[in-house]
């Protein structure tokens, strides 16, 4: 194509000197039909330049609709079992021997360009929320931390602002219905208001069913608990968590600079109250966007909040359950399992449920033992050995009849076999002071110590349990004054002992 100057160079030869063709031909040295398109060309403006088709991996081409296939029918499957570009090479070299000849690396590259175009969800704008003072927004977090040394992998609940962006946490062993209600009280408390508004998302803990019309059906706990509290309720749309981001960030902001490092403490009731305070001291400071300090926009939160009511609300749960022939019964779809006593066998008893225990109940609704409470979707038992041990302490003769003496540590089991039969009930019972006291893994322990003593009644139990576990200091060697003397080691002779008794008249040969 020649440039534009040529051309005029060849138009302004024609039309104005008026050299024709071959003149200008012979002038310029071009070919003939280039000066006569040029001299005919009536319409110069710039050509519509065409997007170039973008072949890619031109060598696929016969294979392309069908790997497309697979891919568009990829939309309907699980994610974890839709096709990989392995899986798809494989399968083309196994329906086409003999016309594909295409490597792994042409067929990868078309793969992770089309899975991309092909199975990428269109994108839709969002729209800025505006939520006015007053309003809450509420989620769950993630995260580890050490209570007396045990390791925990927890979670936390989030309660946020938007208006002001203060927020506060509560940490929990698990999330469920008591650790929400727990954690919500707690700040309400704390904060001395309840928020007018509270956005949620759609956990299980609150949402059953989510129906066509958009309204969702709630437990009954959680309407109770809204309505005990007045505040109104509003659930975000699924996968929409834009709608509730003012809280999506906190829980990484408080994860981030509250969690970080990794909490060790002993009571957590105590570090909830410690995490409420922290949060107060983080609020003094400017809001992000806003010209105003947080603990100044809070107050318009404040103002616009509701009263907290006069009657508590019960957070914790009483159910009833059933237990099995030695007392246990069972939790989170059988996966937990906890004991209550032998006198419960085969009955249904009553059972408390809070965010950190489980606590079975008599007849008249005291407590009989208290556990606590086990998270995870795996199999647990807790196990508390204080009123079996009591129970048989008064019917030692039936132990090795009872599915309690199959139960047993393995320790315990060898060491109530060599008590005699009279001993047996006193050391039973002696086991139970010492659990009752100390704890039965305090309580095991005396045992191995007995054992390896082979003291087997309960005197030496209390006393080994003494040694082990008394609180009183150990004296040191009494020193002896420099003036005495240390005493040599002696060698005794009969025979000095017979002439002192002979002397005495003492001694009768």
């Amino acid at each position: 194509m020649l440039t534009m100057d040529k051309i005029n160079d060849i138009r302004n030869r024609y039309f104005h000197k008026g050299e024709n063709l071959s003149e200008i031909v012979k002038s310029t040295g071009l070919d003939w039909k280039t000066v006569r398109k040029y001299v005919d060309k009536e319409d110069f403006n710039e050509p519509v330049k065409r997007i170039k088709e973008n072949r890619l991996c031109p060598k696929l081409d016969p294979f392309k609709k069908v790997i497309d296939s697979w891919l568009e029918g990829d939309r309907k499957a699980p994610r974890k079992q839709r096709h990989c570009a392995k899986k798809v090479y494989k399968e083309l070299k196994k329906q086409y021997p003999e016309t594909f000849n295409c490597s792994y690396k042409t067929v990868a590259n078309y793969f992770k360009v089309r899975k991309k175009e092909l199975l990428k969800t269109p994108e839709t704008s969002a729209m800025p929320l505006v939520h006015k003072a007053g309003e809450a927004q509420v989620d769950f977090g993630s995260a580890t931390y050490f209570e007396n040394c045990r390791r925990i992998d927890g979670k936390y609940l989030e309660v946020t602002f938007p208006f002001s962006n203060k927020g506060y946490l509560q940490l929990f062993p698990g999330e469920n219905m008591e650790c929400l209600l727990e954690g919500l009280v707690a700040i309400f408390k704390h904060i001395n208001f309840v928020p007018r508004v509270i956005w949620f998302d759609n956990t299980k803990t609150i949402v059953t069913n989510i129906l066509k019309n958009g309204q969702r059906d709630l437990t009954d706990r959680f309407k109770r608990f809204r309505e005990h509290y007045k505040f109104h309720s509003v659930f975000t749309n699924p996968g929409k968590g834009n709608e509730k981001g003012c809280v999506e960030n906190k829980v990484g902001y408080h994860r981030r600079n509250i969690l970080v490092p990794v909490p060790e403490f002993e009571n957590l009731l105590e570090y909830n109250k410690y995490l409420l305070e922290e949060c107060d001291k983080d609020s003094v400071r400017e809001h992000y966007r806003k010209n105003a300090m947080i603990d100044e926009l809070f107050e318009e939160d404040f103002k616009n909040g509701l009263a907290i009511p006069g009657i508590e609300f019960e957070t914790s749960q009483i159910i009833d359950v059933s237990t099995d022939s030695w007392g246990k019964f069972y939790l989170n779809k059988t996966m937990h399992s906890y004991s209550s006593s032998p006198k419960y066998s085969n009955s249904k008893i009553a059972v408390k449920l809070t965010s950190q225990h489980v606590i079975v109940l008599d007849e008249n609704y005291r407590v009989i033992i208290s556990h606590r409470r086990l998270y995870g979707d795996y199999r647990q038992e807790s196990m508390e050995w204080l009123p079996y041990l009591k129970q048989l302490s008064f019917r030692p003769r039936a132990l090795k009849y009872t599915g309690i003496y199959d139960m047993m540590p393995d320790v315990m089991r060898n060491y109530v076999d060599s008590c005699s039969n009279t001993e047996t009930g006193r050391v039973l019972k002696v086991l139970s002071e010492l659990t009752d006291r100390n704890g039965f893994e305090n309580a095991l322990k005396t045992v191995e110590q007995a054992v390896k003593y082979q003291a087997t009644n309960a005197d030496s139990l209390k006393n080994l349990h003494r040694r082990l576990f008394s609180d009183l200091p150990e004296l040191p060697p009494m020193k002896l004054p420099e003036h005495i003397k240390p005493l040599s080691s002696m060698n005794a002779r009969l025979d000095e002992y017979d002439n002192l008794l002979r002397d005495r008249g003492e001694f009768n040969a």
